[in-house]
């Protein structure tokens, strides 16, 4: 069985270069190809059965060993010699292996390690209580640099388990626009299972999104800050010129805040490369893996059915779907700790709700109900907005008024809603069975599209212009999520802590 890193780097490898023959790769990494060729058909790392333990022979003289060790500084060969004088009846390699798990090291100096551009960035979070409204609240602010230009990326979340913190990160990977050769991490449960020199075992769950990514994993030894001290050390200048006497009006209001300080740190010289970040983050794009068109389908996105009355349950509260989904599935992600996300089976983003307070809440917004749209205008400037999308239909629009009359406008804006939630070149086929069939109802084409369209995962070619401010329009506009990785990982069990 290979190594989890060597799967993880096998992955990387194939997709970065993909000319690369099965043989080629064994030689880089020493193995043969045929180990490489089942490494790239598992979907899933390698898992380690070993435990650690610790020596029954060794805990009698925890103490002891800890005081020569740390205090009186013997040598270990000197150690060993007065154990065997108290009774201690095991063997030096056991010895040697737990002296160096309970000596203290003296403080080292270090030079900064700089890297190459695409090299290498480092990733870590801090908790702050901030007040927001009236209220003290507890918020988890993640930052992520890029090790040669020293650009730095700021996510503010509510919550610190896994999702978010894969959240976090996924979005700094998108906002630098591409993807490192490694990240840099600490040693928190959601990147590493077991952080032990003699056992140590990295989270399954991190490497999937690793493979998914194409970055190899590294971390920080336990007791070693400075090997991550591009990231760590800014957190005091967040704290001294952000954080410290602020105060915000919401949680939208201090995303909006953060992300204008990161501006102002972006634009500043730094002390190190005397320049600003912002100037060589280009050299940094140069150096970058392509980001995939999907994003990684973690383990807290859940498939909900909406009711007909376009409701879907989450948390013991309810929310709005748009009337379209009424009686469909749709999965939903929490984003941030903070909001409520729903996407279609054709991958879009329908709705957006503030995570409700209390339970037995119904959220709804007015917009996913049909007959509450009044306030977007008449036929004529429909009919601009849909021209505008979809060029060259002028016939379409001639027939669909002369069949609905009344009811016209209502038929055109319901096209124009879906339009915000399927492919231009989905839009296109459906007016054109439209046009075939000599029917020209909204009920129709949200059938036609469902049933012929749902599994389209492609990203568009072209962006649609919308005439609604919908809460489609989000941060991550541009890249999907794969509902087929979705289940690679959905039967995985959750681990305690995340």
């Amino acid at each position: 069985m290979i190594p989890m890193e060597d799967w993880v780097t096998i992955r990387k490898l194939k997709v970065t270069n993909p000319e690369m023959s099965l043989r080629e790769i064994g030689k880089m990494l020493q193995v043969s190809h045929h180990t490489v060729k089942s490494a790239l058909g598992r979907e899933s790392p390698p898992g380690y059965d070993m435990t650690g333990r610790e020596n029954p022979k060794l805990t009698l003289f925890k103490e002891v060993i800890f005081e020569m060790a740390n205090v009186k500084h013997f040598r270990g060969s000197r150690i060993f010699e007065e154990l065997r004088s108290k009774g201690y009846t095991g063997g030096k390699t056991a010895f040697y292996a737990y002296l160096d798990k309970v000596k203290i090291e003296a403080q080292k100096h270090y030079t900064p390690y700089e890297t190459l551009p695409g090299e290498q960035s480092q990733f870590d979070w801090s908790p702050y209580t901030v007040p927001i409204g009236r209220q003290l609240t507890g918020v988890k602010i993640f930052s992520y640099v890029n090790g040669f230009s020293r650009t730095q990326i700021y996510e503010v979340s509510l919550s610190e388990d896994q999702g978010s913190v894969f959240e976090a990160m996924e979005n700094s990977l998108v906002e630098s626009g591409g993807v490192p050769g490694r990240i840099q991490t600490d040693n928190a449960k959601v990147f590493v299972k077991n952080p032990s020199k003699n056992n140590f075992q990295w989270n399954e769950r991190y490497l999937h999104f690793c493979a998914h990514y194409g970055f190899e994993p590294s971390r920080s030894l336990p007791g070693h800050p400075w090997s991550k001290g591009k990231v760590e050390k800014p957190f005091q200048y967040l704290e001294d010129h952000f954080i410290a006497g602020s105060s915000f009006e919401s949680f939208e209001d201090l995303q909006t805040k953060l992300k204008a300080f990161q501006h102002r740190v972006a634009t500043r010289v730094h002390a190190t490369i005397r320049t600003t970040p912002e100037s060589l983050l280009a050299e940094d794009r140069k150096a970058f893996s392509a980001l995939p068109t999907t994003r990684y389908i973690g383990i807290k996105e859940e498939i909900r059915k909406v009711t007909f009355d376009c409701l879907f349950s989450f948390g013991g509260s309810r929310y709005s779907a748009p009337w379209m989904f009424a009686g469909k599935q749709i999965w939903i992600r929490v984003g941030k700790g903070y909001y409520l996300e729903a996407y279609s089976q054709a991958n879009k983003l329908i709705a957006r709700h503030k995570l409700a307070m209390t339970r037995g809440s119904c959220v709804i917004e007015k917009a996913h109900y049909r007959g509450n749209n009044s306030a977007v205008g008449n036929f004529d400037r429909l009919r601009g907005l849909f021209l505008e999308a979809f060029p060259g239909y002028e016939l379409f629009l001639e027939k669909l008024q002369a069949q609905k009359r009344i009811n016209a406008r209502r038929h055109l804006l319901q096209f124009l809603e879906l339009a915000k939630l399927y492919e231009k070149e989905d839009m296109i086929k459906a007016i054109k069975v439209c046009m075939e069939y000599n029917v020209y109802n909204a009920s129709f084409v949200s059938g036609y599209l469902e049933k012929h369209c749902r599994q389209t995962f492609n990203l568009p070619r072209e962006p649609l212009i919308y005439y609604l401010s919908a809460t489609a329009a989000t941060a991550q506009e541009g890249v999907t999520r794969d509902l087929r990785e979705y289940q690679l990982t959905i039967n995985q069990p959750s681990e305690e802590g995340e």
